[in-house]
């Protein structure tokens, strides 16, 4: 019983680095690709950034579903929302104002209201199926297709300079493709890891399997948002940096979530509706307090990550 649970945690300690690991370079390989390819930054953080620091969530998600642990699957989704728009996205603004475009709010505030309204209407039932997941991944490429119609062309983004390594363009064709790939592959096994580890622990502990895809796994799979975010606010780019976490969120939520339920469909445990509702509160303060004002102050930061925390806590509560 000792060593299978000392397995686990080394299984969810090398998960979790691995994710880390993998979301980094593959976020720093395609932000190079999108950079030179003229994407305004404000889409680079909404799409490239968003889809590459999701790359764990869906790899997490889909493997948890494939093996039979939808509650793992969709816990993984709601907790990393919560991670992203609770404790990551208000932390960030605890550590300075964070500046707020007005695309950011009418847009992709309002892209995050109706996936989480749907997500939480389609969730009422406790299962979600192809159909419902269908939509929500439709619901993503609609969202997408937005993006690319209405996104005026911008200027380099402001976490890169000339003097930056990105932009080197010697090195941007032999490198970012095989560092892609390679980030690529150590989400692929971090994400398995860091499934099979927790799901282990929690078994064995008797922890329900919401919990601990709601809080740990969560937490492992948020991880690349938390590095990305804060590196990309520690270099004036706050676009990016909330544009990051907004857009992670909308695909987490259509695309993640969406494809899971298409390739198996989902059913979970009553204690994933009131999880859900909660995700649905936390979005709401998120777009009010966007509304606001021109920034994102630290007493909304600390608000958000207030917010967060009675997220988890509701999450333990109905675990």
């Amino acid at each position: 019983m000792v060593s299978a649970t000392l397995t686990d945690l080394v299984f969810i300690i090398a998960g979790a680095a691995g994710l880390w690991f993998g979301a980094v370079v593959l976020v720093e390989s395609a932000v190079r690709i999108a950079w030179r390819l003229g994407i305004p930054t404000l889409v680079i953080g909404l799409t490239v950034v968003a889809f590459g620091t999701s790359a764990p969530e869906f790899v997490v998600t889909i493997d948890a579903a494939l093996t039979g642990n939808a509650d793992v699957s969709v816990a993984n989704v709601v907790g990393s929302n919560v991670f992203n728009l609770g404790f990551v996205l208000g932390g960030v603004a605890l550590a300075g104002a964070l500046p707020v475009s007005y695309d950011l709010v009418q847009r992709d505030g309002s892209a995050l209201l109706v996936a989480v309204i749907a997500t939480t209407a389609f969730l009422v039932d406790g299962q979600l199926d192809r159909i419902e997941g269908s939509i929500l991944f439709l619901g993503l490429l609609a969202y997408l297709s937005l993006l690319v119609t209405l996104s005026s062309r911008e200027s380099m983004p402001a976490a890169v300079s000339e003097d930056d390594d990105l932009a080197d363009v010697s090195g941007f064709e032999l490198l970012d493709v095989p560092k892609l790939l390679v980030g690529l592959a150590a989400v692929v096994i971090g994400g398995h890891l860091l499934v099979d580890g927790a799901v282990g622990i929690a078994r064995g502990l008797g922890i329900s399997d919401w919990v601990i895809g709601a809080t740990v796994v969560a937490a492992g799979t948020s991880a690349p948002e938390f590095a990305t975010s804060l590196i990309a606010a520690r270099r004036g780019s706050a676009g990016l940096s909330a544009g990051n976490l907004i857009g992670s969120s909308v695909f987490n939520l259509l695309g993640v979530l969406g494809l899971a339920s298409v390739i198996s469909p989902l059913s979970v445990g009553p204690e994933a509706y009131p999880s859900t509702l909660a995700l649905f509160v936390l979005c709401l303060v998120v777009v009010a307090l966007l509304t606001t004002e021109e920034e994102l102050a630290r007493w909304e930061g600390g608000l958000l990550v207030g917010v967060g925390a009675v997220n988890w806590i509701v999450g333990f509560l109905a675990g």
